[in-house]
């Protein structure tokens, strides 16, 4: 039997760079000769990534609080049993862009709901999986929605054929982002050993450099050697 995977997540605000963190991330891992699978939340399954596609359209702009964070977890639930258990069950690691903590922190605090039925929920619907290391990119919240809020009206703009619009979250107000960065920042406090906060201020590749040796360290991998 293949010794169990890892399971490394990335977490922060929308426009913190976090998919672009976690292709670099993957990269320079599968380069020190892992097996890596990418996914992300919500999404990563068929079924998931429709559940993304209605929870993340401007049009269901009147979702219940609690209708979104339980589509967040039936989405959560499936992800697990069809791509990270088996993908862990293989010995591979598992990046994954957002998991529970995004919960906790957009709806828990975001919506108001707090942290105790996010965290019920994790552990009937997950199992209680927790990652092995969680990635906290905090960045300035003004500077960072406003990039996500660019990215997405740009990617509307073109009109391409069957792209969704995920502008959903964006349009929530500064005081919403607040809240969802300092629930961040909580967690990361709470759970020092597992969640590794890391300044996104700074440049893609700077911000790649704290993430890689962070990983690294943690998890105790080490890079390959010409």
């Amino acid at each position: 039997m293949p010794q169990r995977g890892r399971f490394v997540t990335i977490e922060g605000l929308d426009g913190c760079g976090k998919s672009t963190q976690v292709e670099k991330l993957a990269g320079a891992l599968r380069a020190d000769g892992l097996q890596v699978v990418v996914t992300r939340e919500p999404g990563g399954s068929v079924t998931g990534e429709k559940i993304r596609n209605l929870l993340l359209d401007t049009g269901t702009s009147n979702l219940s609080p609690f209708a979104e964070l339980a589509l967040m977890f039936a989405s959560r639930a499936q992800h697990i049993k069809e791509v990270i258990q088996p993908a862990l069950a293989e010995g591979k690691l598992v990046l994954c862009d957002r998991f529970t903590d995004s919960s906790e922190a957009y709806q828990g605090a975001g919506r108001k709901l707090g942290s105790e039925p996010v965290r019920a929920l994790h552990k009937i619907l997950c199992g209680n999986l927790q990652p092995d290391l969680t990635i906290l990119m905090d960045s300035d919240v003004a500077a960072s929605v406003e990039r996500a809020r660019r990215r997405n009206c740009a990617r509307t703009s073109q009109g391409k054929r069957g792209e969704s619009d995920e502008n959903r979250f964006e349009q929530e107000s500064r005081a919403f982002f607040g809240r969802v960065r300092s629930a961040y920042l909580e967690i990361a406090q709470r759970e020092p050993q597992r969640v590794a906060l890391v300044d996104a201020r700074g440049g893609a590749d700077e911000t790649h450099g704290q993430i890689l040796a962070l990983v690294r360290r943690k998890l105790k991998l080490a890079a390959k050697t010409a």
